[in-house]
């Protein structure tokens, strides 16, 4: 009898980097180790009083089906929110989607057709990679390095990866999972490479509040000339420590690809009912919440580079914005230290959990010697983490 099997679509789809070692990670629990996480992008913040006020006190005696695009008053508040940040979207502009990550499959399934290209710049979010295959669209990796801070190549070097088959490029500002800034520059650059090649941008706005050292992002929204290329996704589970609520957004103010969206929401009905109900206080007023989380972010980053640059061979520079560093570390394969940390490793019943660097790259080989780290746990265990890391590459290298 033949054997069924899946499609080459779901079989070549990449694991995530994040969450792949999540079984060993289980094992050395229930040996009794104590894992230290900074895998994952969860903070250990309290989700705001507001939205859990608002869970807890849902007053309607049926939680009914929302409509695909959104809450009346969730994309309202959506709209406020970006307008207190000075850029301007109507209503109608804005889809409510389930986590950024929702916003991401819509965003990419609608810009590309199965064969197309978008640019991406390596390292790059592991879901961007599972969200391609899923639509059957390539990613042309551009690569960025370590010792430049992640920072972007040339414009010429970023142009050569333009062909026919590219419809976009894929920016994510500050950066996940390098905790780049772009600069003005850079930002300004991206732009005249999409209004010269007639592409879409699709920026991941996730960590925008997230920046550090009095900095500020430049929006891709302040380019007038990009409105009908720009499609913005966003997502709250990071500036308002609510990972679980699964609440972003789509935004374009390009109406042929948000009617396309549309049709896509449609396909998945709605997104939870009471929680978009239940973020509209923040959206509301955002600025003294993230204002604050945003100070205690640096401090973890400051924390999380001092405890690196302590360790013999690793190369680091201090990220600018989101909670995320990639060192490059004195190994030749970060996959197999990464489950060494989880299966080998402990240090007075204590180990930490990292995400090898390899599951961001699309060039094979790139991140064998990278690591990523979500410096989301408080400063005194984030000092703890790093210092296990330490004794873990020195005995991993005898």
């Amino acid at each position: 009898m033949k054997k069924v099997s899946v499609s080459k679509r779901a079989a070549n789809t990449p694991a995530s980097a994040i969450r792949k070692l999540v079984p060993l990670a289980d094992a050395a629990k229930k040996r009794g180790i104590k894992v230290y996480h900074v895998n994952i992008g969860q903070p250990d913040l309290p989700t705001p009083d507001p939205i859990l006020s608002a869970i807890r006190h849902f007053k309607e005696s049926t939680i009914e089906y929302a409509p695909s695009t959104g809450v009346y008053e969730t994309m309202e508040a959506w709209k406020k929110f970006y307008s207190d940040k000075g850029i301007k979207f109507d209503a109608s502009d804005i889809l409510v989607t389930s986590g950024g990550s929702e916003g991401l499959i819509f965003a990419f399934l609608t810009v590309a057709d199965p064969g197309d290209e978008l640019i991406v710049f390596e390292p790059f979010y592991t879901s961007y990679a599972i969200i391609a295959a899923m639509g059957n669209i390539k990613l042309k990796a551009v690569r960025t390095k370590v010792e430049d801070g992640f920072h972007l190549p040339p414009k010429a070097a970023i142009e050569k990866a333009i062909t026919s088959r590219t419809k976009g490029i894929v920016v994510c500002n500050p950066n996940n999972p390098t905790g780049t800034l772009y600069t003005d520059a850079e930002v300004k650059m991206i732009a005249e490479l999409a209004l010269k090649h007639n592409l879409f941008i699709i920026s991941d706005e996730t960590y925008q509040e997230l920046v550090f050292d009095g900095k500020k992002v430049l929006p891709f929204a302040s380019f007038p000339k990009l409105a009908n290329q720009l499609v913005v996704t966003d997502s709250v589970s990071k500036r308002f420590n609510s990972c679980g609520v699964r609440i972003g957004c789509v935004v374009s103010k390009n109406k042929e690809v948000m009617q396309s969206i549309l049709r896509f929401a449609q396909g998945r009905l709605s997104v939870a009912t009471v929680e978009q109900m239940a973020l509209i206080p923040m959206l509301l007023n955002h600025k003294p919440y993230v204002a604050k989380i945003r100070k205690l972010y640096e401090s973890r980053r400051d924390t999380v580079v001092r405890e690196l640059k302590r360790i013999p061979g690793v190369t680091a520079v201090a990220p600018e914005g989101a909670f995320y560093i990639i060192p490059k570390l004195p190994i030749k394969d970060s996959d197999d230290f990464a489950s060494y940390l989880l299966s080998d490793f402990s240090d007075r019943k204590e180990t930490v959990m990292v995400a090898p660097a390899t599951g961001f790259y699309a060039t094979p080989g790139l991140g064998s010697n990278e690591i990523r780290i979500a410096y989301v746990l408080e400063e005194k265990k984030l000092e703890r983490a790093i210092e296990l890391l330490g004794l873990a590459i020195k005995k991993y290298n005898r």
